[in-house]
């Protein structure tokens, strides 16, 4: 068991994110859970519930807006003591406008998903904020779910210049489905925290998919029709079929990988075989790729470019 005292969780005040706070909470050792949020009084109100529902006082709120990287910056000034581990959880589809491009260069759903964290931790890194682990929430579109249709993304190169078209769209046309950009982030996410791992051996970074799950917030923005489909049909129908697991289980997850040191850093773990749901298995030993260091700073390079 790891010597986890201190967490922060972004996207804390719903979904997994609230979750996987309640599920710390239930663990003595654990003494303080920063609940990282873009809105107060969704923060506020999380922060009570949690409070009523565990019984421990042990929650604080952190303001941030992830899409937002002056946000970012002033929360790590805010942060005044090393914290041991880091959920990297907020994100998806980026809202109404998810092509629409950002003050940085990049896309709403690669801010929201990707270049907020990437700021985040290495800011925290740079005033020796974190004591132990950055946990990625990953994403099973990023290894492909071709028994629901969504294939792995395709990558052409690999290239710093393949990274950055993802980041800034335009790698994909118009009207291009937000799933399949979605899918292409996590991946790119999984890289970069592979290259973080090399970089800084002495923190573990662990990109994890909570898998399928229903009951989060991630799929609000979608089109109608596949809104309705992943949340509503899906979150009732798919669970029968192995495809979806609740809320509790997908935050076990999280919890689970922090709290056990024998999960890998640089690693990406997700579902096993054609189901987003059931063991959670290393994915750099079913795809070759998601061990290659030339493709792993290629995704860095490309990050660090936008930050």
């Amino acid at each position: 068991m790891s010597n986890i005292q201190s967490i922060l969780i972004t996207g804390a005040n719903a979904g997994l994110g609230r979750e996987s706070a309640r599920q710390f909470a239930q663990i003595n050792d654990v003494k303080k859970i920063y609940l990282a949020c873009r809105n107060k009084e969704k923060a506020l109100a999380a922060k009570a519930e949690l409070e009523a529902e565990t019984g421990r006082s042990i929650f604080e709120i952190i303001l941030i807006d992830v899409m937002d990287l002056s946000s970012v910056r002033k929360a790590v000034a805010n942060i005044k003591a090393p914290i041991d581990a880091i959920i990297l959880n907020a994100g998806g589809t980026g809202g109404t406008t998810p092509r629409a491009l950002t003050a940085d260069g990049v896309t709403n759903i690669f801010a929201v998903n990707l270049l907020g964290h990437t700021v985040f931790v290495d800011k925290l890194l740079k005033r020796n904020l974190i004591n132990s682990t950055v946990l990625y929430a990953g994403s099973e579109a990023a290894r492909g779910i071709p028994k629901m249709g969504i294939e792995r993304p395709h990558m052409e190169t690999s290239s710093t210049e393949e990274f950055s078209a993802i980041a800034n769209g335009t790698k994909y046309g118009e009207g291009s489905d937000p799933l399949v950009e979605y899918g292409a982030i996590k991946l790119t996410a999984a890289y970069w925290m592979a290259a973080m791992a090399r970089k800084h051996k002495d923190i573990r970074f662990i990109t994890v998919s909570p898998g399928g799950t229903s009951g989060t917030n991630g799929m609000d923005d979608l089109p109608f029709l596949k809104k309705i489909m992943f949340k509503y049909i899906g979150g009732t129908i798919m669970p029968l079929f192995g495809m979806m697991h609740g809320l509790d289980v997908g935050a076990k997850r999280y919890v689970d990988t922090v709290m056990n040191e024998t999960f890998k850093s640089g690693h990406f773990y997700a579902s096993k075989g054609n189901f987003p749901t059931g063991e959670l298995v290393d994915q750099t030993l079913e795809y070759a790729d998601l061990d290659n260091p030339k493709f792993e700073d290629n995704a860095y390079a490309a990050l660090l470019s936008f930050a």
